[in-house]
């Protein structure tokens, strides 16, 4: 029996995307950002509709992730390895036609040498320190890289989230001073950068988060919605406690649910006697801890014993439980456990 369901609104993906797009301007290029099996939501599924709704050009963060979206799409899509030419990879990469974005000087190599002629990116460091050439490696190189024909200069935005942060102009500033005259196609913006207007969007923006329904856009429409059987119920009594830790003893009379979901599920730990489960609009208290495959929750004011709780529905979506537990949207969507079956909607043809 799955642990729960996860309803994935296809439809509502794709006008996400769309309205990106539209976002992203005339002339500008919208690609997605597919890693992470479509943010858990079924890398496969995700980008044939992403490919139906006018998608051409996708990001992974690694070769193999890389892999299930050739097959799920074919030949034709351009699909870009954030995590550039590994070693182990010059196969993968090139029976499948990926472009891996290069991070240094010694994936440059690897791929010139393993791959010579074959498709390529380049990564720049315009202040994140994470990944990419930095100025000085970029410029010992930038003539031979430039002459070897790259489809893409890439970089970016550590703090894109915040529209008002000074990070946002310096990067700008780098990445115009790195790529300036360099007649390729360039990309500095994820969905944070798409909404900070044209300044940011060079030809290709790519954006992820924002496409899956959660901030930073927040006229997003809900793509997903989680459900949880209700297993059990009992009347606990005042003064009895509830899980492990007895972290929550009752003042009264509770009648509580217990559903089959828990932190190997990716319910966070952190949502323990401080998130809650909607039933038909109604919240319903965690109450103890979330536990690896169980959670309880207060239902002694519904007045009936619903079938099943909600953790993603219309009055919560995935960054008010993120907000709850302490983290942010982008770990709660990557963390929805195998477990739940997962059923799709809309998406005709997909």
């Amino acid at each position: 029996m799955a642990t729960g369901t996860l309803t994935i609104d296809l439809d509502a993906l794709a006008r996400n995307w769309k309205a990106l797009d539209r976002a992203s301007g005339a002339g500008v290029e919208t690609g997605a950002v597919v890693k992470a099996d479509g943010y858990g939501l079924g890398g496969d599924r995700v980008a044939r509709v992403l490919a139906q709704a006018g998608a051409r050009r996708f990001f992974v963060a690694a070769a193999e992730e890389g892999a299930q979206i050739r097959n799920a799409l074919g030949p034709g899509p351009q699909i870009c390895v954030f995590s550039g030419h590994m070693a182990g990879d010059t196969d993968m990469i090139g029976d499948l036609d990926l472009v891996p974005m290069l991070n240094s000087v010694d994936q440059l190599t690897r791929h010139m040498e393993g791959l010579p002629g074959r498709a390529f990116g380049i990564q720049l460091d315009t202040g994140m320190n994470r990944l990419g050439l930095e100025p000085a490696e970029w410029a010992a190189v930038r003539d031979i890289v430039l002459a070897a024909g790259p489809v893409l200069i890439m970089s970016h935005l550590a703090c894109a989230d915040e529209p008002g942060h000074p990070a946002n102009l310096q990067q700008l500033t780098a990445f115009r001073e790195m790529t300036d005259g360099c007649a390729v196609p360039r990309s500095l913006s994820a969905t944070g950068g798409v909404l900070l207007g044209p300044n940011y969007h060079f030809d290709v923006t790519r954006p992820g988060m924002g496409v899956y329904g959660g901030l930073p856009f927040p006229e997003a429409e809900p793509v997903v919605g989680l459900s949880f059987p209700v297993i059990q119920t009992r009347e606990v009594q005042p003064g009895e406690s509830i899980g492990y830790g007895y972290t929550f003893t009752a003042p009264e009379r509770r009648v509580v649910a217990t559903v089959t979901a828990g932190y190997a599920d990716g319910m966070h730990r952190a949502l323990s006697n401080r998130g809650q489960l909607w039933f038909e609009g109604t919240p319903c208290p965690i109450l103890g801890r979330v536990s690896m495959d169980l959670i309880t929750a207060d239902i002694t004011h519904l007045g009936t014993v619903p079938p099943a709780l909600d953790l993603l529905c219309p009055e919560q979506g995935v960054d008010a439980v993120a907000d709850t537990a302490g983290t942010i949207g982008y770990e709660i969507m990557t963390s929805l456990g195998r477990r739940y079956a997962r059923r799709y909607v809309g998406g005709a043809g997909t």
